[in-house]
C-alpha cells in the first residue's frame, strides 16, 4: 500500500477508536444508559450494557494500538447492526430525511468499520 493510504487508515483506525472508546466508556459511567437498555427489551438489560461497553472499550483499544484489528472489527460490526436495527430502523416511519439524519453515525461507522475490516490482515 502506498504511504497515503496508510496514513488514511491510521487516521480512521484513530477516529473509529475514539467512538467506541467514548462510547464504552459513557456506557459505564452514565446511569441513564441502563434506562435505554431497559426500554429495548433486552433480557438482563445492565449485564448486557457491561457487556458492549467492555467489548467497545476492549475493541477500540486494540484498533487504536494496531492489534488485531481485523478480529476486533467484527464484535463492533454486530454491535452497530444490532444498534441500527433496534433504534434506527423504527424511526423510517417518520420519513426519509429523519431516518437519514438519524442513522448518519451509525452507517458511517459500519462502512469504516467495513473498510478496517477489509484492509487489515489477521
Amino acid at each position: 500500500m502506498t504511504l497515503p493510504v496508510l496514513a488514511s487508515l491510521k487516521l480512521i483506525r484513530y477516529a473509529v477508536a475514539y467512538v467506541f472508546i467514548t462510547s464504552g466508556l459513557l456506557k459505564l459511567l452514565s446511569p441513564n444508559f441502563a434506562t435505554v437498555f431497559i426500554n429495548l427489551g433486552f433480557p438482563y438489560p445492565e449485564a448486557t450494557l457491561l457487556l458492549v461497553a467492555c467489548f467497545e472499550i476492549a475493541c477500540g483499544c486494540f484498533i487504536l494500538l494496531n492489534y488485531y484489528v481485523k478480529t476486533a472489527t467484527i464484535p463492533l460490526l454486530t454491535i452497530m447492526i444490532i444498534a441500527f436495527l433496534l433504534t434506527k430502523v423504527p424511526i423510517m416511519h417518520s420519513g426519509l430525511l429523519q431516518f437519514a439524519f438519524e442513522a448518519r453515525l451509525d452507517l458511517v461507522m459500519i462502512c469504516l468499520l467495513f473498510i478496517l475490516w477489509k484492509t487489515h490482515r489477521k
